[in-house]
């Protein structure tokens, strides 16, 4: 196999790969010259628009490609035309491919990296989360034949970045949370982050993450359910490989900037949390021993915000 810059030339492999991807769902309709001509130079349109494209070739077949562009705002690059060929599936060639992608959209100064995909795309969107896109924004209505509807999806490209998901989101990241959660030692449990998907939604939790150089490596959430100006803050996880990062330091702080004036939290007694906290000016309130899950002492903190 090669991967390689894609060419001009390669449009009728890439023609057949889109139209084998789209094959596989009912009512997707692939009109090349009605609704994407830009198929039969596809390079050159990449070109022009300031991006790139590459193809993944085996035997002289196209069995892969992708393209990104920058948006032209606030830095934003798109991640388009990522396609695999179905027995290809599952060996890393999209990884590689959006490997390529990401760090060409990375080196010409990308904050942002965005894609949408056709809701119909089931496979694709736990590709998409696997890598650490949530769902950001409304879904997309594309007046074609095949009337798709499009999911959007987005992350922060470079840099520590902590966001507060709404529910849609939520929703993307429960696999990728879930497995942040059983590498800190706990189980992993679907139901669990389903139940917060749906706190989110309702207005009773709020749900912080955060992404490292674009990886999503830990998380906050602040209970809400108590009278407006309060907020209990549970379950601050980070990645055990990402730690001693600032990870947990940026969540903490973005909790403060959460709209609530009087924030509560607990955590074991001599852990590394208990240090952080100290350190970012929280109060102790008291301890109670023996109070944990493995009967540990616990040490509850205040932070009253004005």
């Amino acid at each position: 196999m090669i991967l390689r810059p894609g060419r001009d030339a390669d449009a009728e492999g890439f023609i057949a790969l889109i139209g084998a991807c789209w094959a596989e769902y009912p009512g997707c309709v692939l009109d090349v010259d009605g609704e994407v001509p830009e198929l039969r130079a596809l390079a050159s349109y990449f070109a022009e628009a300031g991006g790139a494209l590459w193809a993944a070739e085996e035997a002289g077949e196209v069995i892969g490609m992708v393209g990104t562009r920058p948006l032209g705002d606030d830095a934003a690059w798109e991640i388009c035309r990522m396609y695999v060929a179905a027995r290809h599936r599952g060996t890393g060639l999209a990884h590689l491919l959006l490997d390529l992608a990401e760090a060409h959209a990375r080196a010409a100064g990308a904050r942002r990296l965005v894609l949408w995909s056709d809701t119909r795309f089931d496979a694709a969107h736990c590709f998409y989360e696997k890598r650490c896109y949530v769902r950001q924004g409304a879904i997309r209505i594309l007046d074609d034949l095949s009337k798709s509807l499009e999911f959007r999806y987005a992350k922060p490209a470079t840099g520590l970045v902590v966001e507060m998901l709404d529910a849609a989101a939520a929703g993307s990241a429960e696999r990728r949370l879930a497995a942040i959660q059983a590498r800190c030692g706990a189980e992993a449990a679907p139901a669990f982050w389903r139940r917060v998907t749906g706190e989110v939604a309702t207005g009773q939790r709020l749900l912080l993450v955060a992404w490292l150089e674009g990886r999503l490596v830990g998380t906050v959430q602040v209970e809400t359910a108590a009278p407006p100006h309060r907020g209990r803050i549970s379950l601050l996880l980070v990645d055990p490989a990402e730690r001693r990062r600032g990870v947990g330091r940026a969540l903490l702080q973005a909790v403060e900037r959460c709209g609530r004036r009087l924030l509560t939290l607990e955590c074991p007694a001599g852990s590394a949390a208990e240090a952080l906290i100290r350190g970012l000016g929280w109060q102790e309130a008291g301890r109670i021993p023996g109070y944990g899950p493995d009967r540990e002492d616990v040490v509850f903190f205040y932070k009253a915000l004005g």
